[in-house]
């Protein structure tokens, strides 16, 4: 049996991987898979296409060269989309943020319920009412958020408010202020299951305690953000907004 030619072959790899191009290509176009979104990992296309991993690549990297995809380490490849941007200036919750932005926000709840205490928000007293949501916009999960209020506080909230409503919105006293902080973290299983993307992959997570004007903690919050969905902003100035951020560093 005669043996095909070398050139034959690269032949038919190079028009089986701009088939696979062309229809990941028409998936972007049709909205089978949007902006943000994690495309089927590398496995699952070699079986979905019949094609070697090589192949596979060589079509992500064609439709990557067309700006429709990226890579991200620890994530795969992702549709090309803008990341939301969040500011850290003020107490406007992301829900706000979002409307102003003209971007549809839907919630599910994942717990509702009074609870002792957990250890990181011990300063709200010795139970809780613990909320957990997942946030998503445009239909794609972006953020996982764990939000704990102080018992007396809290003892007149239903379900259906703390779904529909910011706590920022809902508390009887007014927030004053609150303290943030931000870190990279590998997303756990549970969180990132939620949010549709691997375990273990990049995620900033956020940390918020808020305060009352008698600086007594009203809430304390923790909000997972998928590292390729979300960026955060802040504007400092030479005036107060620069000095409280130093000062809060300083006092880590």
């Amino acid at each position: 049996m005669s043996r095909l030619p070398d050139t034959f072959l690269i032949q038919v790899r190079r028009v089986i991987y701009r088939e696979i191009a062309a229809s990941l290509r028409r998936g972007i176009e049709s909205g089978e898979y949007t902006a943000g979104e994690l495309l089927p990992s590398e496995a699952a296309l070699c079986a979905t296409f019949g094609a070697s991993r090589v192949t596979i690549r060589k079509a992500l990297e064609l439709v990557r060269n067309e700006g429709l995809v990226a890579s991200r380490q620890g994530f795969g490849w992702l549709v090309v989309g803008e990341p939301l941007t969040q500011s850290l200036d003020s107490l406007m919750s992301i829900e706000r943020q979002l409307g102003q932005l003209g971007r549809p926000l839907r919630r599910e709840m994942t717990d509702f319920g009074f609870i002792d205490t957990p250890a990181q928000a011990s300063m709200l007293g010795p139970r809780v009412l613990q909320v957990g949501r997942l946030n998503l916009v445009d239909e794609l999960p972006f953020a996982r958020i764990m939000v704990w209020c102080r018992e007396d506080l809290a003892t007149d909230l239903s379900r259906s408010q703390v779904t529909n409503t910011s706590f920022l919105d809902l508390l009887g006293q007014k927030p004053q202020r609150a303290v943030q902080t931000i870190g990279a973290r590998a997303v756990p299983n549970a969180e990132a299951e939620l949010l549709a993307v691997p375990e273990g992959s990049p995620a900033l997570l956020l940390r918020r305690t808020t305060y009352d004007t008698d600086d007594g903690a009203l809430l304390m919050s923790e909000h997972w953000f998928p590292g390729h969905l979300t960026e955060f902003v802040a504007e400092l100035t030479t005036g107060g907004h620069l000095e409280n951020e130093l000062r809060l560093v300083a006092g880590r």
